[in-house]
């Protein structure tokens, strides 16, 4: 038979057998006009004018889920690829499915290399789908509340199957969404209940970026309710936001997923944070302060401080902007072998040798506060606290660098002067706390221009202003932004580094913590003895187009 077999009514026949549910399309089409899958391929070949790849074929191509990820590509049956020579494929299972077709060109759109069409057989699509997902392996299990082999509590591990047709929906689109944001490396995952639908998102940079949104409140409900299982949650309970966390395993290596489950007007919504230990533990072996990109001028005032015999370094800033890995640069630098350093965090994020790290259990009652009463009895020389959350760790870590201690720590504040105020809210004597504190150091993470794709461009008048600036203030300035490309997925940004304000303190900023000067007196002493603001710090990135005026109001404006 040829492709004049393929008649309109025939198709028609195909498209009515398909809809009752038991079969796809193209495989309608095999049964009505009763020949083998290659035959049909060669028939489709000729009438669309395109080739079509048999799954020997595909073991040739690597997907990339960047434009068209895992889950999207699986749910679709279309996928972006390239060959062995650099050419792009879009692999259509479905010819006749203009939707996904035209769907995943806007996906690709001008970022990527445009593709040429290719035509693949449903089963040889979700065969090659699977061989990927197995090849590249991105979970192996999930054991649930983080435990492994040798915790106390060991949870049942959960194997995950191969995301195929085998899997039950729900379990797919989970195990999928987890996939595509580890090949991502995304730092959170959003799932979001909306009117009808869930919205996945993933936070990479700093930034959430939409990924896709799944149809059917039914279907939202069953996926947060899967990532409660995998949580070992209450899935009864919907009323009441509930925290708890679950661990998978890459590559014999443990990923471990902080989970928030909040309630909305439409169900509730899940935030997973990642934290990729292998990935954090190698950095950590070869970290050092200059790799964060900070200037010369914060690195040597946090270097000088972080040598100090005793005493408090704070860092500060909001929620991921990078405080914990500047700490443990800090420690990285004066780890010698010859003091005892002992941490206490929540979680323990790093894993450096011969340091003593101490994981917050808020369930078996070990808190900050009592671990830091615990540290002290330890005969340690510096100490990291991995966060001051309340008055008595407050307090605890003032005596400790009183008491010949370095004490490294981290506190929520917008910049250095707002964590003074904050610690003297906190009850702690305000005498005791100038007399503890060495220097604050308030830190941001800003969005690099991606290299691949930077254009010199000449900002308006506007975004001048936005960011406090003049036209004849930025004259040789080498202004940039990214086009978007393959390489940064399309958003004109790839990678971050910190930028960093550090005070320094001195007698003079004492005696006015003590008086409780007004933080403008502050500001200006601090100016007098060479503070260099966050902002100044962040502009001089934008000034090299190593970062645009946007990113620069976004993050430190």
């Amino acid at each position: 038979m040829s492709a004049v077999g393929l008649t309109p009514q025939l198709i028609g026949q195909a498209r009515q057998l398909a809809a009752g549910g038991e079969t796809g399309l193209m495989n309608a089409l095999q049964q009505l006009l009763d020949v083998a899958a290659p035959r049909l391929m060669e028939m489709l070949s000729e009438r669309f004018g395109c080739p079509a790849f048999d799954l020997a074929a595909l073991q040739s191509l690597e997907p990339d889920f960047g434009p068209v990820s895992y889950t999207d590509g699986a749910q679709r049956g279309v996928q972006y690829a390239r060959d062995s020579a650099g050419m792009s494929h879009l692999l259509l299972s479905d010819p006749f499915d203009s939707a996904a077709e035209e769907w995943a060109l806007r996906r690709i759109g001008a970022a990527w290399p445009p593709p040429d069409i290719a035509l693949v057989h449903p089963d040889d699509f979700r065969a090659w789908m699977a061989q990927q997902e197995l090849k590249l392996r991105a979970m192996d299990g999930v054991v649930a509340d983080g435990a492994s082999g040798h915790d106390e509590e060991v949870a049942a591990v959960i194997t995950l199957a191969s995301i195929g047709e085998d899997t039950s929906a729900v379990v797919r689109l989970v195990n999928s969404t987890i996939y595509d944001a580890l090949k991502l490396k995304a730092s959170d995952i959003h799932l979001e209940c909306d009117a009808g639908c869930l919205h996945v998102m993933y936070r990479i940079d700093g930034v959430l970026v939409p990924i896709t949104q799944v149809a059917g409140q039914d279907m939202a409900e069953q996926v947060i309710s899967r990532v409660k299982v995998m949580a070992e949650l209450d899935i009864a309970e919907r009323r009441v936001p509930q925290d708890g966390r679950f661990k998978v395993r890459v590559n014999a290596a443990d990923v471990d997923f902080r989970v928030s489950i909040m309630p909305n007007i439409f169900g509730e919504d899940a935030v997973l944070r990642l934290l990729d230990r292998q990935s954090l533990t190698q950095s950590a072996h070869r970290l050092r302060l200059d790799d964060l990109g900070l200037n010369d001028h914060a690195m040597a005032a946090i270097r000088k401080l972080a040598a100090k015999p005793h005493g408090m370094l704070l860092v500060t800033g909001p929620t991921g902007s990078g405080k914990t890995t500047t700490l443990y640069a800090a420690i990285s630098e004066i780890h010698t072998g010859r003091d005892k350093i002992v941490t206490i965090e929540d979680p323990v994020e790093y894993r450096l040798p011969r340091v003593l790290q101490i994981p917050v259990n808020e369930k078996k009652g070990l808190t900050f506060a009592r671990g830091l009463r615990s540290i002290l009895r330890h005969d340690p020389d510096k100490i990291m606290v991995g966060e001051i959350r309340d008055d008595e760790t407050a307090q605890i870590a003032v005596q400790a660098a009183l008491t010949g201690h370095l004490v490294l720590t981290t506190i929520h504040a917008n910049n250095v002067f707002d964590v003074l105020g904050r610690f003297l809210h906190m009850g702690v004597d305000a005498y005791s706390f100038a007399a503890a504190l060495n220097g604050i150091v308030a830190q941001r993470l800003l969005r690099l221009t991606c290299p691949q794709c930077a254009v010199a461009i000449t900002p308006d008048d506007a975004a001048l202003a936005a960011a406090g600036l003049t036209r004849a203030g930025v004259v040789g300035w080498h202004f940039k932004a990214g086009a978007g490309c393959s390489h940064c997925r399309g958003v004109g940004y790839r990678g971050r580094h910190a930028v960093a304000e550090v005070l320094v303190l001195d007698d003079a900023l004492r005696e006015m913590i003590v008086g409780r000067a007004p933080i403008s007196t502050l500001k200006e002493r601090a100016a007098q003895g060479g503070l260099r603001t966050l902002q100044a710090s962040a502009l001089q990135w934008v000034a090299r187009g190593d970062t645009t005026l946007e990113e620069f109001t976004r993050v430190a404006g």
